[in-house]
Parts: C-alpha cells; sequence; structure tokens
C-alpha cells in the first residue's frame, strides 16, 4: 500500500533543502597536468555545487548572517553587484528562501550567467562594458549603481568587496582541504577578486600549519596587488582593477600573474586532458599552481580550486575559438 506523502520520513542521504547540498566538495589529484618536479597538485572541485560555483558557500553564508542579525527580514529585497557567479548563487538562496534580488551586472561576463540569474527570479540591471573586458571603471559603476537600487528598495546590500560573513564559508572550506589531505599540504593557490576566499581560506590554513605558503593570483594585465597599473582583462570573477577592501600584503606569501591567454589556454588543457570543464578563473590557478610546485620537491601537495563549471562560460569559449 502506498504511504502517504504526510507518512514517509527522509532517509539519511536526502537533503530536505537544495541549500544542504552547498558544501563537502571533493578534492581530485590531477592526473596529467602535471609540473615536471613531480609534486601534486589537488583540485578542490567546486563546481559540485548547486549552481557550479565556490560561491554557492558564501550567498548562503551572508544570507544567513543577515537573517540571523536583523539586516535581512522576511521578504526583504536583497542586492548585490555581481561579475556573474555570486549573483547566481544569490539567485539560487533567493529562490529558496522567498527573497526578492536585484543584481546589477555586465555584458563583459558570460551570458550563461546572466541568464541563470534571470532564469532563477533575479532582476538584472546590465551595464555595458569596454568591449567585453573587466577594467576598474566597469567595477566601481556597478558597485554605485548597486548603492542606488539599494536606496530605492530598501534592501540589503550583501556588498561582497566588504562583507566579511564570507570567512566563514571559506574557514569551512580550508577545514574540507586539511581533511581531504590528511593536513599534508605545501601550498595553497588562489585567485583574487573579492580576496575574501584566499584570505579566508589562509586564516584556517595557517592556523593549522604557518608554513604553508599561500599563493594568490591576478591577472597578468591588471596587476595592481603586485603594484603594477590597472588594465582590462578577460578572465572572468577576478581582478577588480583597484586593490580591493578585504585584501592586505600579509594574506599571501608571494603574487603569480597570470594572463588572460595563459588562463584560457589552460581552461581548454584541463578540458582535453583531465576532463575537467572550468572557466579562466581555473586556468589561472592551475598555471600559478604548476609554477609553484615546480620549486617544490617531488612529495610536496599543492591545493588549488576548481572555481566553477566551465557550462557558464560555454558561449564565451565559443566565440573565442571563432574570433581565434
Amino acid at each position: 500500500m502506498r504511504a502517504n506523502a504526510s507518512d514517509r520520513s527522509l532517509g539519511v542521504n536526502v537533503a530536505q533543502n537544495i541549500l544542504d547540498r552547498v558544501g563537502s566538495t571533493s578534492l581530485l589529484e590531477l592526473r596529467t597536468v602535471l609540473p615536471r618536479s613531480g609534486a601534486r597538485i589537488m583540485l578542490k572541485l567546486e563546481s559540485e555545487n548547486p549552481t557550479g560555483s565556490m560561491k554557492d558557500r558564501i550567498a548562503v553564508g551572508m544570507i544567513e548572517a543577515a537573517e540571523a542579525d536583523g539586516r535581512l527580514g522576511p521578504g526583504g529585497a536583497v542586492v548585490e553587484y555581481t561579475g556573474g557567479s555570486t549573483g547566481v548563487s544569490l539567485a539560487l538562496v533567493c529562490a529558496a528562501k522567498g527573497y526578492p534580488l536585484h543584481i546589477v551586472s555586465s555584458d563583459a561576463f558570460s551570458r550563461e550567467k546572466l541568464d541563470h540569474m534571470r532564469i532563477l527570479g533575479a532582476d538584472l540591471q546590465v551595464l555595458a562594458s569596454d568591449s567585453g573586458r573587466m577594467t576598474e571603471k566597469l567595477t566601481r559603476d556597478m558597485i554605485e549603481a548597486a548603492r542606488v537600487i539599494t536606496e530605492r528598495v530598501g534592501g540589503f546590500w550583501t556588498d561582497q568587496l566588504r562583507n566579511t560573513d564570507q570567512f566563514a564559508a571559506y574557514h569551512t572550506m580550508a577545514d574540507e582541504i586539511i581533511q581531504q589531505t590528511g593536513g599534508r599540504i605545501e601550498a595553497f593557490v588562489q585567485s583574487v577578486g573579492t580576496a575574501a576566499s584566499v584570505r579566508g581560506i589562509a586564516e584556517r590554513l595557517r592556523r593549522h600549519d604557518p608554513q604553508i605558503t599561500i599563493v594568490a593570483v591576478e591577472p597578468a594585465e591588471s596587476a595592481v596587488l603586485s603594484g603594477g597599473p590597472t588594465g582590462a582583462h578577460k578572465i572572468d570573477g577576478v581582478g577588480a582593477g583597484f586593490v580591493v577592501p578585504l585584501w592586505h600584503d600579509r594574506i599571501a606569501d608571494r603574487i603569480e600573474q597570470v594572463s588572460t591567454e595563459e588562463a584560457t589556454a589552460m581552461a581548454l588543457r584541463l578540458a582535453r586532458k583531465e576532463a575537467l570543464f572550468a572557466g579562466t578563473s581555473t586556468g589561472a590557478n592551475v598555471v600559478a599552481a604548476l609554477r609553484v610546485a615546480e620549486h617544490l620537491g617531488p612529495d610536496a601537495t599543492v591545493v588549488t580550486i576548481m572555481c566553477d563549471s566551465g557550462m557558464k562560460y560555454l558561449t564565451t569559449f565559443v566565440d573565442r575559438r571563432r574570433a581565434a
């Protein structure tokens, strides 16, 4: 006899909410894209999160922190400016929790991300870019547009460029990395957007082992963290074009500069050689991880992040191949 829905109980492996599936992602050792030194490179597969992005972690963290302290009440609006991944993740969380979401983004970012946000119910304001490139002016224009919307709707602005509630989510990711590596890790590599991920993970890894080398990655065309001039690049989600508020010079032991061309080439190499389809920020991470690994011995382990799925950039990759 078929049981009534009210009589059913969920098994231990059945999620009760899509947000329960955020985090606890796999760590994978690369098999083909390897340094000559013989060191291991491990990739944290954040593409396993519900929207295919590490930003699902911080979207849950920022919203639930605001709920807890009263900044976001029942039915309140949420506002953010974003290159896309944070916006998609916020759209997921807001859809699951019933909050209206207002997003400021740009045509500099992938169409897939913009469409994904809309499908999940976000209201979008899309700003024009300089030939599809990320620049300091574009970042600042998006911030100002988000400020204006927040004043108009009276909503909660997550303000990812300054929001320290993100750190707890990245502390959790670091704990997962420590557990998955058995605590044996010589270096951690991560690209810098808001700087929350590299800062939060570095804090927790150093608490575990102060000797772990932390390496930040930025676009070579806009290497402002290294003291260079602001510039334009096409690595989605990183390189704001100015020194972001959450960054400080003590976060990283060194900074690696990776060009858009290098990052794109590596993203395609990962797809063909490792069957891992990721975005250009992941490509930049692996380029830098290979450089770091070359200076370490064969028993060393370097961990970096597969920030998101390449399906978020499918049109971008296809368009670049046609233009080549």
